[in-house]
């Protein structure tokens, strides 16, 4: 038994006839024929009642029941056993977040090339939501970022919680201070990632509550804020992780609910996952609880 065959005699039951069937498969009426002759010798059963009018037998019936689904599964056990060839071959594509890209993907990568060196890897920078369109759109295989606002479609496993720093100038007025309040930011702009960024959202939940707001400034990319500080007096906004110049530093800001949950996202409900994929989320893991 083969597709082919089973191929045939589902297109003999959405057509009505072997003629329509060898029309629409391109196939000689004889092919057809000898396909269900084949397939009926098989399975040892009659499909067709004699005169080959495309009537069904009452085990015909049957079989054509579960046609389709027969065909569904045959698909499916064809698609895994070519990704289990593929498993020590192909590539993978990984979205970060700033700056854990830097800090956790390297080590993990040289861990994972020592089980899967023909495997290659292709990470992507990018703030959570444009990673969460990317995992939404197989762009990208998982990605490690924020939680998406609408989880619906999603898997996402936490892994630790990244904290809103405020960053200033080494000669800022604010350097140095104990407990400043959140108000105290207006009297400076404040530099800060792209409108889509997670904690640029909760800083703005934040400055609802006020009537005066403080004048914005946004970057793209967090890891370039502290360059801005550096020559503008003004106050940067950005992750704890990330990396700060030696004549820049944080200052303790009271700020409510200032933790983002980051972990792993991927599609939820995905019937096969690699063990090359599996690996390297769990060398990412294991690097995360080294930090």
């Amino acid at each position: 038994m083969d597709l082919k065959e089973l191929t045939a005699f589902q297109t003999i039951l959405q057509e009505g006839t072997f003629s329509k069937a060898a029309l629409k498969l391109n196939y000689a009426q004889s092919t057809i024929t000898n396909q269900i002759q084949r397939l009926e010798k098989e399975l040892g059963i009659k499909l067709f009642k004699r005169g080959w009018d495309s009537e069904l037998t009452a085990s015909g019936r049957i079989f054509a029941a579960e046609i389709d689904k027969l065909i569904q599964h045959w698909n499916y056990v064809t698609e895994q056993a070519k990704a289990l060839q593929k498993e020590e071959l192909g590539s993978l594509s990984i979205g970060g977040i700033e700056p854990l890209i830097e800090q956790v993907l390297p080590n993990s990568l040289l861990q994972f090339r020592e089980h899967k060196p023909n495997i290659s890897c292709h990470f992507i920078i990018g703030n959570t939501d444009s990673l969460v369109r990317g995992v939404q759109q197989h762009q990208l295989d998982f990605a490690l970022c924020g939680e998406p606002t609408d989880s619906s479609l999603f898997h996402f496993e936490p892994l630790y919680e990244e904290r809103i720093s405020f960053i200033v100038a080494n000669n800022h007025p604010l350097a140095g201070k104990d407990g400043v309040v959140f108000e105290q930011l207006f009297d400076y702009p404040l530099i800060i990632g792209g409108n889509t960024c997670l904690y640029y959202l909760r800083i703005s939940k934040q400055l609802t509550k006020y009537t005066q707001t403080p004048f914005l400034h946004t970057v793209s990319q967090i890891s370039a804020i502290p360059g801005f500080v550096q020559r503008i007096p003004a106050v940067g906004v950005v992750l704890d992780s990330t990396e700060l110049p030696p004549n820049v530093m944080k200052i303790e800001v009271e700020l409510k609910d200032s933790t983002i949950p980051i972990g792993l996202l991927q599609l939820r409900n995905q019937e096969y996952i690699s063990s090359s994929k599996n690996l390297l989320m769990q060398y990412i893991k294991e690097e995360i609880n080294l930090i």
